[in-house]
């Protein structure tokens, strides 16, 4: 879907200890990522995930359907917990599977990682627990 993605060169840049190392990119913005540190929870949140995405893409910058399927089970498995015989769950599931290409590019991660958040037991408690404060 997305041309141009490529991996930079593979050295390590220090991150916060909240997000995951990224290649050094020696590249067009390399203080743009280590600022993060002073961002809010919300960057670092996403960061993390585009992070996430990046170190298991390959050289194109695409998920293989069978990665993706790992990564939710490991990487977002509070949301995936106890989802697995829910139709909506199936369904989206089957939806990664019809996926017209055998890859995920970032924005289909993402609308993947938010399709499964939105249907999550997960999602319903934290809604419960801010109304009860």
């Amino acid at each position: 879907m997305h041309e141009g993605n490529s991996r930079r060169g593979s050295r390590q840049v220090t991150q916060p200890s909240s997000l995951p190392a990224v290649p050094n990119p020696e590249s067009r913005h390399p203080t743009k990522v280590t600022t993060l540190k002073k961002g809010s929870d919300l960057e670092k949140a996403i960061a993390t995930a585009a992070l996430i995405f990046r170190n298991s893409s390959d050289p194109d910058g695409k998920l293989g359907k069978a990665t993706a399927k790992n990564l939710l089970q490991t990487q977002f498995r509070n949301f995936t917990e106890g989802q697995e015989t829910k139709s909506n769950y199936q369904d989206i599931l089957s939806e990664l599977e019809e996926h017209r290409e055998n890859k995920l590019d970032f924005e289909d991660f993402m609308i993947l990682l938010l399709s499964v958040t939105v249907m999550s037991d997960l999602l319903q408690d934290i809604w419960s627990a801010k109304n009860d404060k």
